[in-house]
């Protein structure tokens, strides 16, 4: 069996094709550009490559509402180009194959859930930091939809005392996104996250923001394990900073053996940055 696999985000398309084993066994990564350009592209590669199934990770807010007559649309993205764009249709009328469908980082939880750091766990999620913040949920074994699908990366969170920075998000300035994804580091300080690293002020602010935010997530969801990953925290000096200060924000109240040993609890992405396209063949497989 052989699987497609489209992680559509807002700067590249990364499409492969994986058998069942999950190897991946050819891969590409094409710009996006406005649909006439990049959709003939992404078709005409999958088309050559005949997967019996792809399954689709894109970038949101997307339709995840199989009974809506909008099911399968990028909708209200601020990339206007895409915006209320049927991505799912136009794949299904070029490659009639079966076809999941489903949000970028939820396709990421659902490759660490199926081949990586969250395997065997029902309740779990997976969070990327990097141009955005985007959250992946899995309860009871099943990826988390709902009226849309999780938002989490826009959850609002309070200033630190310290920080003078009035936000990056345009539609809440001071969420998690605004506060702590790639370009709000580099508007704050002028430099990217990357040149930034021996400075321990930098981490200490960002490891507070994010520690606040899984605690909201850990009261709420109250998830088995918290994957991390996207661009911002290839800076691994942030694990040990986000575990104290999670377990400090918490003061003693949830007691759990998670908690216990929080470095088996909040743990870096497993999959060499694969999780979203692994989790895109999942969805292809469960498609079938």
């Amino acid at each position: 069996m052989l699987y497609g696999a489209l992680e559509a985000g807002g700067t590249k398309m990364v499409v492969a094709v994986i058998n069942e084993k999950g190897e991946v066994l050819e891969r590409a990564s094409f710009p996006t550009e406005e649909p006439e350009k990049t959709m003939p592209v992404l078709i005409d590669w999958f088309k050559e490559r005949k997967p019996d199934a792809l399954g689709i990770g894109t970038f949101g807010p997307a339709d995840l509402d199989e009974t809506s007559p909008t099911y399968g649309y990028i909708t209200s993205t601020p990339k206007l180009a895409w915006r209320n764009y049927n991505i799912l249709g136009a794949f299904k009328e070029a490659l009639n194959v079966p076809i999941g469908f489903d949000t970028d980082v939820n396709a990421a939880a659902l490759g660490e859930a199926s081949f990586g750091c969250m395997r065997g766990i029902s309740d779990g999620i997976y969070i990327t930091i990097g141009t955005g913040v985007g959250v992946g949920v899995l309860t009871n074994g099943k990826l988390l939809h709902g009226m849309l699908h999780p938002e989490a990366g826009h959850i609002l969170l309070s200033l630190d005392p310290k920080d003078r920075f009035e936000g990056n998000c345009p539609y809440h300035k001071t969420c998690f996104e605004g506060l702590a994804a790639g370009p709000a580091i580099e508007k704050r300080y002028g430099k990217k996250a990357a040149e930034l690293k021996d400075l321990p002020q930098v981490w200490e602010l960002e490891a507070g923001y994010i520690a606040k935010a899984l605690v909201n997530y850990i009261m709420i969801l109250s998830p088995k394990k918290i994957v991390l990953g996207g661009g911002v925290m290839h800076q691994e000096q942030l694990f040990p900073l986000i575990r104290e200060k999670t377990v400090s924000l918490l003061n003693g109240y949830i007691n759990t053996k998670e908690i216990k040993n929080i470095e088996d609890y909040i743990v870096p992405a497993s999959l060499n940055d694969d999780q979203g396209i692994l989790g895109c063949a999942k969805l292809a497989e469960l498609a079938m």
